[in-house]
């Protein structure tokens, strides 16, 4: 399994519910021109009543009277799906929202730092939960078949053994194919999707275009279309309607909590907290001639924060002593110094102390962000070349060392090699140890001719630098020591 999906077949209603101060009460979203307003969606409590999606508002109101009303807002929904994006971006570095109502991730990096896939699948559902989100969820060796299997069931997951046999149990109209092909394949007598593997693709191509066939390459994974990925904006802004006027800022405490617990969610894929954030509070206009501007209120933190407790805390005791001017309609939360998505660049021999991981954790993580065949042990070669002194070896490093012949004085050499020498371009400040002369690999036509010195530059920093064999041109940079 190397992908998982997050089908939100409820997303919208759900965006309302979280902001609702009372979510087990009758609630309906209703959508379509005043004179024929029809329900989108309805809730638990709602549908008890007997009250349906597609149901007109007037006959809903007849069947139910007092069924609290809310206006369907597609534009709400896609800001809920972009956050959980943002909150999918902790687990995997490839997040993809193409697919209608869901979201799609690469779970096979995040099995290594999360344990495996009942165990991910698990804390998934936990923090989704907590958020507030009603869901489906699967895993399957490719996106597409991830997404397919949500239509059917929650917590389906298939390697690559079973899959096929699994798809081709799926009805045609849970395979995620459009309405349209969907209805002429069942009028060719069609039910199942493993019937439409077994069909001659050349008669399949004329009669519904490459398409078709592209799709179905890609639910068994022969194809790969391409999915554009999630990348998280540089800025949290996040607002509620609170449907009334509040004069207090008791009243504001609900969706203030809700707030901090989204910016806690988006924050959950960065690699740090917010150190400074603000509260807008926007209020209604009260007469023709008098209107008044938000209300902000600054949020500083001593220290970069990240938990939802911490945050709503802090935001809290400023807003408890803040000032209202007028009622407050809407409040907004709006953090523009967020933390980036990897630690700053900074220089190789940087003064201030870093917090030093654990090598297998260290390992893991990068194995988890780069792939198996990127991080791999290293042995000593038997070449005076310095690129060519050591070979990358499939394991950990013990292993690795195990292989290698040490050495009974090993000469001085730097921690940092480059992968392509380049000229010095510091002054250099003294020479500290050297000439090293090295003459090798006449043997296959790549022979070397040099002299390496250990020097200081100007700045303090410790380079391995050489010149040709004799010479006394420039220093070319083949190593730095930390």
């Amino acid at each position: 399994m190397r992908w998982a999906c997050l089908l939100l077949p409820q997303l919208a209603m759900d965006v309302v519910l979280r902001q609702h101060p009372d979510p087990d009460r009758p609630l309906v979203l209703v959508e379509g021109p005043h004179a024929r307003r029809r329900l989108h969606s309805v809730n638990a409590a709602a549908r008890a009543l007997g009250l349906r999606p597609g149901l007109s508002l007037v006959a809903a109101q007849a069947i139910a009277d007092g069924v609290q009303t809310a206006e369907f807002d597609p534009q709400a929904a896609e800001r809920a799906r972009q956050l959980l994006a943002a909150w999918a971006y902790r687990y995997s570095s490839q997040v993809s929202a193409d697919f209608a109502h869901a979201l799609v991730l690469e779970i096979a990096g995040s099995r290594r730092l999360f344990g495996a896939w009942p165990q991910l699948r698990q804390r998934l559902n936990a923090e989704l939960a907590e958020l507030g989100f009603r869901h489906r969820m699967a895993a399957a060796p490719n996106p597409f078949a991830a997404r397919a299997l949500t239509n059917v069931g929650d917590g389906l997951f298939f390697d690559d053994d079973l899959l096929l046999p699994a798809l081709a149990k799926l009805p045609i109209e849970r395979s995620g194919l459009d309405p349209a092909t969907v209805q002429a394949l069942q009028r060719m007598g069609l039910r199942k999707l493993g019937a439409v593997f077994a069909l001659p693709r050349a008669p399949l191509a004329r009669r519904f275009g490459p398409d078709l066939l592209l799709r179905l390459d890609a639910l068994r994974g022969a194809a790969e279309p391409p999915l554009s990925f999630y990348q998280p904006p540089d800025a949290f802004d996040a607002r509620i309607e609170l449907g009334h006027e509040a004069e207090s800022s008791q009243a504001l405490l609900f969706p203030l909590r809700r707030l901090t617990a989204d910016l806690a969610a988006y924050l959950s894929g960065r690699d740090g907290g917010v150190a400074r954030f603000k509260l807008l509070l926007e209020h209604e206009r009260h007469s023709h001639r008098e209107q008044h501007p938000p209300s902000e209120i600054a949020v500083g933190l001593l220290a970069p924060e990240r938990e939802a407790a911490m945050l709503f805390e802090l935001a809290r005791g400023r807003l408890q002593h803040a000032q209202l001017p007028a009622p407050v309609v809407a409040l907004r939360l709006l953090a523009e110094e967020l933390p980036p998505f990897v630690p700053a660049a900074r220089d190789l021999f940087d003064p201030r102390p870093q917090q030093a991981l654990p090598w297998a954790q260290l390992r893991e993580r990068l194995r988890a962000r780069l792939g198996d065949e990127r991080v791999h042990g290293l042995a000593a070669h038997a070449d005076h070349r310095p690129e060519r002194a050591w070979q990358a070896v499939l394991g950990d490093a013990p292993a690795a060392r195990g292989k290698a012949t040490p050495l009974a004085q090993p000469p001085l050499r730097p921690g940092w090699l480059l992968a392509e020498p380049e000229p010095l371009r510091d002054t250099v400040a003294r020479i500290l140890a050297g000439p090293e002369r090295i003459e090798s690999g006449w043997w296959d036509q790549d022979e070397v001719r040099r002299d390496y010195y250990l020097v200081e530059t100007a700045r303090g920093q410790r380079a391995w630098a050489y010149r040709d064999a004799g010479g006394d041109g420039a220093l070319t940079v083949h190593g730095w020591f930390a």
